[in-house]
């Protein structure tokens, strides 16, 4: 038994390193575009246009990545990219989180009229194709960062709301919640003192896989052309261009979407890390 939750531990270890250790080097190589970045990712220069990334026959210096049909390099266009993708995945992870938690935290622990119209209010919300929803949003507020913030809130708070529910019933038959009620203590303290504490590790790692799901969404709505600016690098937006020129220019496409697969990848292994890690069985 003990090997068991050992060889777990080790595992959730391992999650944790290498799908921290990458979103560790997207976020540095994003905060730090300015200087890291070897070109300007909107600069044009038709004369370098569909250069072959390094490895490739005819690559030049300078571009790593290669250039796409504009000339623009690749690999700076990934970075500035990641910088749209890592605020949203950010702000929307955490906004999300905090409201669809404090609902489930009340439907949960008070039960009664709270729980029920705010179970209804998830099962209709739920009933609404997510990225439909999303496109109609943006249709309605308009394209722009914080459109497409708003958008994942309204859409995926309910995700966080029925887990953490869940997850404060289950805390709520709990020993030490009946120790508190005897001892006199009001339900909000036990509420927000007592059970939120003991909840906050799933809302923790189902943050991480919230922010991934961000990153997929802010990718869609780019491809559409749903996200900012057209000219501001994005990955959706990227991977629309490549998938243009796939056929003489096949890095513009195939770049953007592995660094998209892995930070998506990346995010959801370290949710799953952190699930394990902070199972309280496994504790």
């Amino acid at each position: 038994m003990r090997d068991g939750r050992g060889t777990i531990k080790r595992k959730a270890g391992l999650k944790l390193w290498l799908s921290g250790g990458w979103l560790a080097v997207v976020a540095v190589l994003t905060l730090f575009a300015g200087w890291i970045s070897p070109h300007d990712p909107l600069t044009q220069d038709l004369f370098a246009s569909r250069l072959p990334p390094f490895w490739a026959a005819g690559a030049e210096p300078g571009y790593l990545l290669g250039t796409d049909s504009l000339g623009r390099d690749v690999l700076s266009r990934i970075i500035y990219g990641g910088r749209v993708a890592l605020t949203v995945a950010i702000i929307a992870g955490l906004a999300t989180a905090i409201v669809g938690s404090v609902l489930g935290l009340i439907a949960g622990y008070y039960r009664g009229w709270a729980d029920a119209v705010i179970s209804r209010l998830v099962d209709i919300w739920m009933a609404f194709p997510p990225v439909l929803f999303a496109i109609l949003l943006i249709a309605v507020l308009g394209t722009g960062l914080w459109s497409i913030v708003i958008a994942i809130i309204v859409i995926d708070w309910t995700r966080f709301c029925r887990v953490v529910r869940a997850e404060t019933m289950n805390q709520s038959q709990m020993d030490y919640v009946a120790s508190a009620v005897v001892a006199g203590h009001v339900r909000s303290a036990i509420l927000w003192r007592e059970i939120g504490p003991n909840v906050l590790p799933t809302i923790v790692a189902l943050l991480s896989l919230e922010m991934g799901i961000a990153v997929i969404v802010e990718a869609i709505l780019s491809f559409v052309n749903l996200s900012i600016s057209t000219d501001a690098p994005t990955w959706g937006g990227m991977i629309a261009e490549g998938r243009i020129s796939i056929h003489q220019a096949w890095w513009v496409l195939v770049c953007p979407l592995i660094v998209l697969f892995l930070t998506v990848l990346a995010f959801s292994q370290f949710g799953e890390g952190l699930k394990d890690r902070f199972d309280p069985v496994l504790r």
